[in-house]
């Protein structure tokens, strides 16, 4: 039997090379190439590991005939065009727990440069000043922590935080009142963080509902005297104003370690006293960089050799046979669970996920995987349906699978609820003809509608006039609609209107659709 072959070609940890030869693989390390080289190249292998080097093109995966997986050590995917790789049918691995204690210590790190003005006290003492009366720190022992973001590296910098006998606040639609207990911290909202907090650390993905989080508006309700640290992800505050904030001292200090654009070969923050930053070094520690080279190798042997997948971001953990029958039912499942996720707000301490009729046979392990990995993917952008249960384990939430196998209205049916502080709220689908989904039910209201692309959702008390007034709008603001769905609960009552329409949905059309009569809630929704 031929061993699969590996080319690993960014710089790496030598043990990766290792384990692919113990897990019985081939293995190449030949590192620096030009794109031209590796499309040369790459028609050997059949597996691709690489760093962040390396750009994983749609035409060096073109000439990648024997392609079956990249892995990438190390979290970030952007430079793979995963579209691409499934088109290949080519897996794409990554290691997103690698360089969680690597990138939490930096951010402590910057947090102590920020109260003592580390870096510029040094840069004077250095250039043969000694300015000890010029540079007032401060403690941070009873200072309180202000933590956006409270999942895996959030929950590490809390426990630090902690031990420095800090106060720690966390702001996290995720998080539970269970999970802040367990974590020692107080679960509060954005705007009671932002006055509390002495120093705030971000420790959130970017994702529409994150962008800018600390935009000017939120700058200014900040406690006046804070410093902010970013070890995160750039586009998360607003730089601009950031810099403002500096400028006025209503912010007393600024540390980033990621920005908007990177390289950041410039930035408005360059050169402002109490500022300071590094060029991404949160995963730059010896420790982390063996972890995530030694992780991918083993995930990407055990996919070559044994057919195991871990960490995939573009394919679930199935066997062969079960894939085919399984595969409407998970692209349904992961429907239902982006929309729950797009219409809920708040911790959602439990999720069920009810299989009824046909569904019931089926295992349901990875029909849970992917309603997860679809409610999970509005917060965060690295999950997938490997690593989506285990993200809600981290966030407290408890998931339930519930079988029914006697059929009701529909031959098969997935309901997905979720307890909130407004009560349990579900929503159901079907498979037409065993393979088309559909939504028909949304939060005890009967639909039918597919749920793909741009849609708007409505609820609205039903009266005449409605529905022209909103075609009426959306023609004035020239978006298309595709689909027009409608359900309610009985004449005259609460109706509910899911529009699918041919272009994004801005926040300043939605606000204008809330303004019309009778609309209780109105809201943009991506599939």
């Amino acid at each position: 039997m031929t061993k699969p072959r590996v080319l690993i070609s960014d710089k790496m940890d030598p043990n990766a090379a290792r384990i692919f030869e113990e897990r019985g693989c081939d293995v190449d390390v030949i590192t620096g190439e030009t794109p031209e080289q590796l499309i040369a190249r790459i028609g050997d292998y059949d597996g691709l590991a690489i760093r962040s080097s390396t750009k994983v093109t749609k035409e060096i995966l073109a000439a990648a005939k024997n392609l079956k997986v990249v892995g990438r050590a190390g979290i970030g995917v952007d430079n793979v065009d995963i579209p691409a790789a499934s088109a290949q049918g080519v897996v794409v691995m990554n290691t997103p727990f690698g360089n969680s204690i690597t990138t939490a210590e930096h951010a402590i790190a910057l947090m102590f440069a920020l109260a003592r003005q580390i870096p510029e006290a040094n840069a004077q003492t250095q250039a043969g000043k000694w300015p000890k009366n010029d540079f007032m720190g401060v403690e941070v022992t009873g200072k309180t922590l202000g933590l956006i973001g409270a999942g895996n590296i959030g929950s590490i910098v809390a426990s630090r935080a902690l031990g420095l006998k800090m106060k720690v606040v966390a702001f996290d639609p995720f998080l539970t009142p269970e999970r802040a207990v367990e974590m020692g911290v107080e679960k509060a909202d954005l705007d009671t963080l932002l006055a509390k907090a002495d120093f705030i650390t971000l420790h959130t993905p970017l994702t529409d509902q994150t962008r800018n989080i600390l935009s000017k508006e939120n700058l200014a309700k900040t406690k006046k005297g804070v410093r902010i640290i970013n070890c995160a992800r750039g586009g998360l505050i607003d730089e601009a104003a950031l810099k403002e904030a500096l400028d006025s001292s209503q912010v007393a200090g600024a540390a980033l370690d990621v920005f908007q654009t990177e390289p950041a070969k410039e930035s408005p923050l360059f050169g402002t006293p109490n500022f300071i930053c590094t060029p991404h070094l949160g995963a730059s520690t010896n420790e982390a960089q063996v972890n995530v080279a030694l992780q991918v190798a083993e995930q990407m042997a055990d996919y070559l050799v044994n057919g195991g997948v871990t960490n995939a971001l573009n394919v679930p953990s199935l066997s062969a046979e079960e894939a085919p029958k399984l595969k409407p039912y998970m692209a349904l499942a992961e429907q239902l669970g982006s929309m729950v996720g797009q219409l809920t707000t708040g911790a959602i301490p439990r999720i069920s996920i009810h299989a009824e009729g046909a569904a019931a046979e089926l295992n349901i392990k990875p029909i849970v995987a992917a309603v997860l990995a679809g409610f999970l993917r509005v917060q965060s952008d690295t999950v997938n349906m490997v690593n989506a249960p285990f993200l809600a384990k981290e966030r407290g939430m408890e998931v339930r699978e519930v079988k029914t196998e006697k059929a009701g209205d529909y031959h098969t049916l997935i309901r997905v609820s979720v307890k909130t502080d407004a009560g349990e709220r579900s929503v159901a689908g079907t498979l037409f003809s065993n393979s088309e989904p559909r939504l028909v039910e949304l939060f005890g209201i009967k639909v039918e509608a597919e749920l793909a692309g741009h849609m708007m959702y409505i609820v609205n008390e039903d009266a005449p006039g409605f529905i022209g007034r909103v075609g009426t709008l959306l023609g004035e603001n020239s978006i298309n609609i595709g689909t027009f769905n409608l359900g309610r609960r009985e004449a005259g009552g609460e109706a509910v209107l899911l529009l699918s329409v041919d272009s994004p949905v801005n926040g300043d059309l939605i606000e204008q659709v809330r303004k019309l009569p009778g609309v209780k809630r109105a809201m943009a929704l991506a599939f």
